[in-house]
């Protein structure tokens, strides 16, 4: 398949094209594959990230920084950045992993995108691997904070201001045994951020933490 246009998404033309067929190989199509690139990809691009927070939060200490460049090279943002190159297309895969939704797979995407990043790498340096992520990936704002683990995701966006992590306390217990029902509250830096009631301590602490999220990204956009 032509590579032109996904060059030109990049903004990149491959002086050893090989490089880029390579990175562009499904594991399906037998050992000449992408996995090696993969692997080395993702050591790229996390220093090319560890290199953007450390410039963007000088003020950031070493766990707010750790949790801003998790959130920037998770699974998701490097399938939403290869999506947006429409990487999927492009990828070399035998019939049966093409018939079953192979080229939308997130984790086929990602993969592939941590393999193009080590293919650029190996072709022009480190230098231009890093300024293809800044190009490319979106900005913190952009990133969506996950959404199956409320505590995890206000700890990270908390942590990413550099404020301290946010503190948990129950405030009531009603019901028999068998239909406890909790009532929990988190607070930041002293004062009630959500409130939330669950079958337990730990949904309770979910529902508050997700309260927290909904009034502090609602106050962001305000800003």
């Amino acid at each position: 398949m032509n590579t032109a246009h996904l060059e030109e998404a990049l903004q990149y033309h491959f002086h050893n094209p090989a490089l880029l067929r390579l990175a562009l190989t499904h594991p399906s199509c037998g050992a000449e594959n992408n996995q090696r690139l993969e692997f080395l990809g993702d050591a790229v691009l996390q220093l090319a990230m560890s290199d953007i927070v450390f410039a963007a939060h000088p003020e950031q200490e070493e766990g707010g920084m750790t949790f801003l460049r998790a959130r920037m090279v998770r699974e998701e943002t490097l399938c939403a950045v290869a999506r947006h190159l429409q990487l999927g297309r492009y990828l070399r895969m035998d019939h049966g992993c093409e018939i079953t939704g192979g080229r939308e797979r997130p984790a086929v995407l990602a993969d592939a995108m941590e393999a193009v990043l080590a293919a650029v790498y190996l072709d022009a340096g480190f230098d231009t691997a890093a300024a293809l992520v800044r190009a490319l990936w979106p900005r913190e704002q952009e990133v969506p904070l996950p959404v199956t683990d409320n505590k995890t995701a206000l700890q990270e966006l908390l942590q990413g201001q550099g404020l301290p992590s946010p503190e948990y306390q129950t405030l009531a217990e009603e019901g028999p045994a068998h239909l406890r029902i909790f009532t929990v509250a988190v607070y930041t830096q002293g004062q009630e951020a959500g409130r939330g009631s669950g079958n337990s301590k730990k949904r309770a602490e979910q529902a508050a933490a997700g309260e927290a999220l909904k009034r502090l990204r609602a106050a962001e956009e305000t800003k």
